[in-house]
This record gives structure tokens, sequence and C-alpha cells, in this order.
């Protein structure tokens, strides 16, 4: 887009010519006693402002003389020629930044959403930036939104929620694609949120409740399951084996009278199976004081 000399700024190196061209033209007409010096001071100053401009390190202009493009200039000083050359506004050629919002945008499982997102662009070639597209600020704006609610359509919510990064890439890839031939990259995209309606909220968190709840009866059943396949191979083990079986037998018993005042009562078919009577008994004199 480009810009008459009325609408464009002056430098501070045209303003500073203009005032030393007139003060030196003011000092020779002062000498010569004639005004025609100062005149002539005046007027090479007011042609310096005007043709002198100055571009900043990241920044290109382009100069077109009588509207055909000549070229690309920046950055430091450069020299046009007034009312002949029209300049462009200036291209930043750092990397920039762009909000881009989404709102009240169906998911691929109609679901309404907020998104929030930033992207993350430069100018690699001012030329085409310049040349090609009438406003391209404007142009990267309305193409990450319309690529933004397009992305959003393609995925469920909860691939937005737990795959941002995902996301984010793909829109960096739908945009750069279309943005090369403007001469301008798509860095990056990054999703800084995704708000979805309280009532769904409510919803998934109390869905999210009732997965927790399953997943642990499911883990509750599994651990009895485990449990119940012990007690067969152990039922196995000592129905194929009956000393097994009594010693295990005695080992409970012995747990369970070891603590001191504890009172085990022990059925007399037990006892006389197990063979423990004589053992108790001898237990019991061994321990009678004199």
């Amino acid at each position: 887009m480009t810009t008459g000399l009325n609408q464009s700024g002056v430098s501070n190196v045209g303003v500073t010519l203009l005032v030393i061209a007139t003060a030196v033209g003011g000092a020779a007409a002062q000498v010569a006693g004639k005004p025609w010096p100062l005149i002539a001071g005046a007027a090479i100053g007011l042609y310096f402002l005007f043709a002198i401009r100055v571009a900043d390190q990241w920044e290109k202009i382009a100069v077109l003389r009588f509207g055909r493009y000549v070229g690309l200039r920046g950055p430091g000083l450069f020299h046009i020629v007034p009312i002949v050359d029209a300049v462009s506004r200036t291209v930043d050629q750092r990397v920039r930044v762009a909000n881009v919002s989404a709102e009240s945008t169906l998911t691929r499982d109609t679901v309404p959403v907020n998104v929030d997102a930033i992207v993350f662009w430069m100018v690699w070639n001012a030329e085409k930036s310049i040349l090609e597209v009438q406003d391209f600020e404007q142009a990267i704006s309305l193409s990450a939104q319309t690529a933004l609610r397009e992305s959003i359509g393609r995925h469920e919510l909860h691939q937005m929620v737990a795959e941002r990064e995902m996301l984010g890439h793909e829109l960096q890839r739908i945009l750069d694609e279309k943005t090369t031939a403007w001469g301008i990259t798509v860095q990056s995209v990054e999703i800084r949120d995704v708000q979805i309606p309280p009532q769904l909220q409510d919803a998934m968190s109390r869905e999210a409740q009732a997965e927790r709840e399953r997943r642990a009866r499911t883990i509750l059943g599994l651990a009895e399951t485990e449990i119940a396949d012990s007690f067969a191979k152990a039922a196995a083990t000592y129905q194929d084996n009956p000393v097994a079986l009594h010693l295990r037998a005695m080992n409970m018993l012995y747990e369970a009278i070891k603590e001191k005042g504890a009172m085990v009562i022990v059925p007399s078919s037990v006892v006389e199976t197990m063979g423990l009577g004589g053992m108790l008994a001898t237990a019991s004199l061994g321990g009678a004081k004199p």
C-alpha cells in the first residue's frame, strides 16, 4: 500500500538539513545584502526534507517511481525524488504476534467452544508482501481466524483439550501454506485457552468421577479374582498333602496364641485330627511352676 508525500513522515535528518540550509542561506543573504541566498537555501532545505528518508535496521520500504516499482530501500539513509517517487508504508521484518479468537465454534462432536490462540509470524520477503497483498496484517489475522475455526470443526473436544500442541502445529501448517506466497512465514501457533460452557463442565466432571469409580471397581474385582485364584491353588496343594495342611494349621494356631493373654477355642475334632493333645499337655506341664 503506497502513500503520497503529504501522508508520509519526514526524517530527523531531513529536518536538520532544512535548518542548516536555511541558516546558511540566511547568513549568505546578510553578507550579500540580497534575499536570493536565503530563498535558495530554504529551497534546498525543503528538497532534503522530503528527499532524505531513514529506515530502521528491521525495516524495508518500497519505492515507486511514477507508479512503477523500482526497488526496496533500507535499512539506513536513502534518497528519493520528491513528487516523482512515492514510498510504501514501512515493513517490519521482526517476528510479530497476532491474537486470534474463535467464539462459540462447534467442534466435531457439536460442542460450542471459545478458543484463543497466538500466531507468531514474520515477513521474509518484503517485496512480495508489499506488491501482492494490500494489507498483509489484516490478511494474516483473518486467515488465522478462518483456519482456527476450520480446525476446531475437524477435532473433537477431548482432542482440543488434551492435544493443544498438535492443534497448534496443524494451524501453523495450514497458515504457512497460504502465506508463503505472500512472502510471510508463520513460525508457530500457540493455543492459549479452550473454554467450554459451565453446564458442560459439570457434566464432564461427573463423567470423569464416574470413570474413576468404574476403574476403582474394576481394579477391586481384579484383585478379588487374583486372591481367589491363589486360594484355589493353595487348596489344591493342601488337598494332595495333608501334612502341609496340618503344618499350616499349627502355624495359624501358634500365631493366634503367641500374644500374651490371648485365648483360642479349638474344636476337639481339630485337636484330635492334628494330634495336638499331647503337644498342648506337654507345653502346659513344662510351663507349670513347682
